[in-house]
């Protein structure tokens, strides 16, 4: 059946999806608990900087970064901006260090040893995601998009969700848009972002760049919302393959954060290379906040990316950094939908 896009929910389904972004932290604060006792070696020292937390426990830093961040967010430790030394939090030192009277770590207990939290304790120690929860071969999240089936699952779990960001994102970026012609949405999956871009801003023309066997459902969807004439599928390796060019305007809607720092600069940079001056570029994603203090449901949802992507959640801060590099004059992030926002960035 075909869908108006044109037409916005009335209400945000952020905590709807938060008990499905959620679903990780539990168990990864559990390994930290119950398998590093990670509060207590802390509260022993003091204070400690994340390389000591490194070494000790023989943790990766792409995986650790995502458990500091759930414990500032949850409140359990703090980070000093200058030093960048760790200290617990009063709740931390009462209800997670060994010997407290008030110690919690036997209420963990049952799920420390979860098919989750062993996939947590994997990715610490490894930073190698653990296999996607709806594969049973051992593969991650990029190996299984490669097989029909899942991907035609993954995209579906993915356009759900899609419609009504990308409804929002479309108003949100309409003073920008409006001196768009075209839009080139990189990674775009089902084409959901290019189709409600266009419905809402029928002068614009779209690319949805995708690799086989996405590409196929996105001409699929496309079809299915009568946008053949506005949108195009073209088939590529956003790696590998040239993206084509002119286009004004570059889409990156929930791409980055299955990448780590080196993709994530590649992927910048290609952009750089397809736009010309003034040309933007759309970052569409679940921001923390620059000291990575928050927001909480960013930092679960973040446990979830790292077990099953090799990316997590980033700072918009860590973005703009990368974008200055490439020659991005960077705009403000703003709030989109269901703890989304966009950070827009113009060519210089």
């Amino acid at each position: 059946m075909k869908t108006d896009l044109s037409k916005n929910p009335h209400t945000d389904p952020a905590l709807l999806l938060r008990y499905r972004d959620r679903q990780y932290a539990a168990d990864m604060l559990a390994v930290a608990i119950g398998k590093l006792n990670l509060f207590t070696w802390i509260d022993r020292q003091g204070q400690v900087d994340t390389s000591a937390i490194a070494a000790e426990f023989g943790l990766a830093a792409r995986p650790l970064d995502v458990l500091l961040t759930l414990c500032r967010a949850s409140g359990l430790v703090r980070t000093d901006p200058e030093t960048q030394q760790h200290r617990l939090t009063p709740l931390a030192s009462e209800y997670l260090v060994e010997g407290s009277p008030w110690f919690l770590r036997p209420y963990y207990a049952p799920i420390v040893d979860s098919a989750i939290a062993q996939g947590c304790l994997q990715v610490l120690q490894h930073d190698r995601p653990a296999n996607w929860q709806a594969k049973d071969d051992g593969s991650d999240w990029h190996e299984s998009m490669m097989d029909e089936g899942f991907a035609k699952s993954f995209t579906d779990l993915m356009n759900c969700r899609g419609t009504a960001m990308g409804q929002v994102l479309a108003d949100t970026v309409a003073p920008l848009i409006a001196d768009v012609s075209h839009l080139l949405d990189v990674g775009g999956g089902s084409g959901i972002y290019s189709s409600t871009m266009v419905a809402k801003h029928p002068h614009l023309r779209a690319t949805v760049l995708e690799q086989q066997p996405v590409d196929r459902l996105a001409r699929q969807e496309v079809a299915r919302h009568g946008l053949e004439e506005q949108i195009d599928v073209i088939t590529a390796d956003m790696f590998r393959d040239a993206w084509p060019s002119p286009t004004d305007c570059v889409l990156l809607s929930n791409v980055l954060h299955d990448w780590d720092f080196p993709e994530i600069r590649q992927l910048i940079q290609r952009a750089s290379d397809v736009l010309p001056a003034g040309g933007h570029l759309l970052i569409h994603e679940t921001f923390l906040e620059d000291d990575k203090s928050g927001p909480l449901p960013v930092a679960e949802y973040s446990v979830l990316l790292v077990n099953i992507t090799r990316g997590k959640c980033y700072s918009a801060a860590e973005y703009r950094e990368i974008l200055e590099q490439f020659g991005f004059a960077v705009g403000p992030c703003r709030p989109t939908l269901s703890d989304r926002g966009v950070l827009t960035a113009k060519k210089r």
